[in-house]
């Protein structure tokens, strides 16, 4: 195996000068042949597919097209007196079904396009896994880190505010929820801003996602993306085709895994590789990357990070302010959790790992990804495996609806037909158990239990449907993802008779 210092020396001949993921990470900036903006690669992925897909052209040209979008701008007063215009957004993609859902991000990145098709691909990734919601993203163009948290709350709640006056937020309308720059505590924010103005939904807390459990959130919801790329990771490795084209045929035993983005999705999958037999070989953050080619514990890399604010200085592993470069090293997997346009017709060629789970949305280029599928390598679509996040969120959606905990109904329930089973078979055994084993029989099933099951049997079909259609068109997994996503819309579309389509 090539030694990370060797892959270093190797790369310090080809680039001009080290490189921030943020440096990166948007495919604007890209000028290889095979690069392009963000939103024009969905829309080849998509075209891609839709050329296989046996739906009316009509229907594949509504499909395509982003039903509505926000664009907003408001003033905010600084601590120092300032005021600042911030810009924020909100695109809605398809309306087939409602809710639509999707996250709301803070980033300086933010834009319209960016907004546009993280809206679209949130449109498949729900039918993928048939999660019963249209697409939707917004974001807000600011640098989190440049605010005090009393200014982001107000920064949040003047975007909800319009949000609420445009009808582009409501439990049966519109639900957002966590994503890049933001997390729980913005979400309860939006939740409190829209009960100001709607003070009789008596479903309010179903008008976002993502929230703490104290607000009406869900168990396993924190962990859910990055627990959902585990499940699929895991499932794609039982395949006999992946076994055969990436050798891995021992599950996650000792697989060598990378990591790019050591955020909430990056973390929690990592953790859960890490629990069930794979190595965590390297991870890489926006102010460099850490390699250890014998694996590295999760846990005490993030103490670190968080004692330290960087990687740097961590026990008997190499550190590098290039970060880029770890996507290069010698791996099984390769996680790329961070932003868009990471892997690109640049750097596709020298990626070493023999599969790639796309963490994050859009991580790979369409040149990127057609050289790697060309060299063999099995890429896991994100539309496919990042989609953990929002299945979860229509969990807490529907406890939002229901106004009940997952669990309280029937758990004890559930418990008193065991014990009555566990008496039955000591009687029968003649042998009574200890109540240690008594109790782990006989357990109900708490609320993150439940939406753990509910999860892996989600990834689960979902990766199964993709990878049978992979198998029977002769086409990549990405491409079969969006194939089996078009025809399901179409199913919406075409079954509802388009009204003032005709």
């Amino acid at each position: 195996m090539l030694a990370f210092s060797a892959l270093k020396a190797a790369r310090s001949s080809m680039r001009l000068a080290p490189a921030s993921l943020s440096q990166i990470a948007r495919y604007s900036s890209a000028t290889s042949t095979g690069d392009v903006s963000f939103l024009q690669a969905v829309e080849i992925f998509f075209d891609r597919s839709a050329k296989l897909a046996d739906v009316h052209p009509r229907t594949l040209e509504h499909m395509k097209a982003t039903d509505a979008v926000l664009s907003v701008t408001f003033p905010i007063e600084l601590d120092n007196g300032k005021w600042e215009v911030i810009r924020g957004y909100r695109a809605q993609h398809s309306r087939h079904r409602a809710p639509v859902k999707g996250g709301i991000r803070f980033s300086p990145e933010v834009d319209l396009q960016e907004v546009e098709a993280l809206a679209s691909l949130m449109t498949f990734k729900c039918a993928v896994v048939d999660v019963p919601f249209g697409g939707a993203k917004g974001g807000i163009c600011i640098d989190p880190k440049k605010y005090t948290k009393e200014q982001l709350e107000r920064i949040t709640r003047r975007y909800t505010m319009e949000l609420c006056q445009k009808n582009f937020i409501g439990p049966g309308v519109d639900v957002p929820a966590p994503d890049v720059g933001t997390g729980p505590d913005v979400m309860s924010w939006i939740q409190d801003t829209y009960r100001q103005f709607n003070v009789t939904d008596v479903n309010a807390a179903g008008c976002v996602t993502g929230k703490p459990i104290s607000q009406g959130g869900v168990r396993g919801r924190m962990e859910a993306t990055g627990l959902g790329v585990y499940y699929g990771v895991r499932e794609f490795l039982t395949y006999p085709e992946i076994q055969k084209a990436s050798g891995l045929t021992n599950g996650l035993k000792d697989v060598k895994i990378v990591i790019q983005g050591f955020g909430n999705v990056g973390y929690w999958a990592a953790k859960f590789f890490e629990r069930n037999g794979a190595k965590i070989i390297g991870v890489a953050e926006h102010e460099g990357g850490i390699f250890n080619a014998e694996g590295m514990s999760v846990e005490a890399l993030l103490q670190h990070r968080k004692q330290h604010g960087t990687f740097e200085g961590f026990p008997n592993a190499e550190f590098t302010r290039d970060s880029k470069a770890l996507l290069e090293a010698e791996c099984d997997i390769l996680i790329p959790a961070a932003l868009e346009g990471q892997i690109t017709t640049a750097n596709a060629d020298r990626i070493k790992a023999k599969i790639i789970g796309e963490a994050a949305n859009g991580p790979l280029t369409p040149g990127a990804h057609d050289i790697l599928v060309k060299k063999g390598v099995t890429v896991i679509p994100d539309l496919f495996l990042n989609a953990g996040g929002v299945t979860v969120s229509y969990f807490e959606w529907l406890k939002n609806l229901s106004h009940v905990r997952f669990g309280r109904l029937n758990k004890k329930w559930d418990e008193q037909g065991k014990q009555q089973l566990v008496e039955l078979v000591e009687k029968e055994a003649g042998r009574v158990l200890t109540e240690s084993e008594r109790r782990n029989i006989i357990h109900g099933a708490e609320e993150h239990e439940l939406v753990y099951s509910g999860l892996e049997d989600t990834m689960v079909n979902a990766a199964r449907e993709t990878h049978a259609t992979a198998l029977k068109q002769g086409v990549d997994h990405r491409t079969a993802a969006f194939l089996n996503a078009i025809h399901k819309i179409a199913a919406v579309y075409e079954g509802s008779g388009m009204l003032f389509m005709s």
